[in-house]
């Protein structure tokens, strides 16, 4: 069998694995109507990909792929916390549309066994934690922040699909809370927002460059809210 239609073969049944985990999300796809919709026959199979664990992991890195190029088509705003915004949004969107997919990819769970496709987008997470603590916009550690978003930003989306219903405020009301949490934006002990915390919100929607605050005013103001806002502090 040459490279090319070996090549060929497997791309056909990798195609035709997601076409059917994507058509049928929740339900388990046998491996001989798989094989039936690449039109090859069970050895073959296994001959690519060994095992039906396997060719879920390709089915696997096949999804996150498509994931990974629908976030990286977006540009980025240039504050990082805005764009820990647009990336939730980017999440729980892609999981919506492609439920079979995203259901594979995050819901199919092993205990102590993470699939490798899956550390590509915590890496680009943790990338912008990381940046967003250099600019003082972080009060716990990127590695914290990482993974508080990405448990929340999971469970939503998995939430929204079990049920069926799209929520957008279920999403937005998480997505806030999340983001107050790590980078220290709160509110009062009866629940009513500080003034601070008021302001550091708004302040979060601002780019770091923008027209109004040079870029380390920016930054400083931000910091120095998040701090106040976190201590509890209200200043007249």
């Amino acid at each position: 069998m040459s490279d090319q239609r070996s090549g060929g073969t497997r791309d056909r049944l990798l195609r035709a694995a997601a076409d059917l985990i994507a058509a049928s999300p929740g339900e388990t796809v046998s491996l001989r109507a798989i094989c039936d919709a690449a039109g090859v026959r069970l050895p073959t199979l296994y001959h690519f990909f060994g095992s039906k664990e396997g060719l879920l992991d390709a089915v696997v890195e096949h999804g996150f792929e498509q994931y990974l190029a629908e976030k990286q088509a977006h540009e980025s705003s240039g504050d990082p916390i805005q764009d820990l915004r647009d990336g939730w949004d980017a999440h729980v969107a892609f999981g919506l549309a492609n439920p079979g997919f995203y259901a594979l990819m995050y819901g199919q769970v092993t205990p102590g066994r993470q699939p490798a496709a899956q550390a590509r987008p915590a890496k680009i997470l943790l990338g912008l934690a990381r940046e967003a603590q250099r600019r003082g916009r972080l009060v716990v550690d990127p590695e914290r922040a990482t993974a508080h978003i990405l448990a929340a930003n999971v469970g939503v989306t998995l939430q929204q699909i079990i049920t069926g219903e799209p929520d957008p405020g279920l999403s937005a009301g998480m997505r806030e809370a999340t983001l107050a949490a790590i980078t220290g934006g709160g509110g009062a002990p009866d629940g009513t927002a500080t003034p601070a915390g008021a302001a550091a919100t708004v302040l979060r929607g601002l780019p770091d460059d923008n027209d109004v605050l040079g870029v380390p005013e920016t930054v400083l103001l931000k910091k120095w809210l998040a701090a106040v806002a976190r201590d509890g502090v209200n200043r007249p």
